[in-house]
């Protein structure tokens, strides 16, 4: 099992990575966003955030439940970042397993990228938000399930 010291700093994901990486220069920079913002919008919908994001991030918790902004947006906001201090205890260890683990990318390119050059090209839609919404709700069942929580 995980312990709560290693998810305390766990830095799951940071646009700023993918920017330093193979990110193709043929596309816009809020592209290295989309695949963030989408995990983001899941926690949001999921309600598995901490006070501290329900404290900082009110307006755009109400915001992007209404579709009012979109994955990339909500992602950017917070500068691409996906860390510990943005989600529950739930959240945290869901997200240890699942995005740390590499299964939210895994999902994420069955799912989306298959056919297209690379991660960064996937369309920021709503219908693809609902695909990977759909994946993660059943991921996070079948880890509910595994461990009890």
């Amino acid at each position: 099992m995980e312990k709560k010291a290693d998810i305390q700093k766990t830095i799951y994901d940071s646009a700023k990575n993918h920017f330093l990486g193979n990110f193709p220069d043929s596309l816009p920079i809020e592209q290295a966003y989309v695949h963030i913002g989408m995990y983001l919008g899941w926690v949001i919908e999921t309600s598995l955030y901490s006070e501290y994001f329900s404290e900082e991030a009110a307006g755009q918790i109400f915001r992007f439940k209404r579709k009012e902004i979109s994955c990339t947006i909500l992602s950017e906001i917070w500068d691409g970042y996906l860390g510990h201090e943005l989600f529950s205890l739930e959240g945290n260890l869901f997200s240890y397993y699942y995005y740390g683990g590499g299964l939210y990318r895994a999902d994420y390119d069955d799912l989306l990228v298959k056919s297209l050059p690379s991660i960064y090209h996937v369309i920021d839609s709503w219908e693809n938000y609902e695909k990977v919404k759909q994946r993660i709700n059943l991921r996070h069942h079948d880890w509910k399930k595994l461990t009890g929580n």
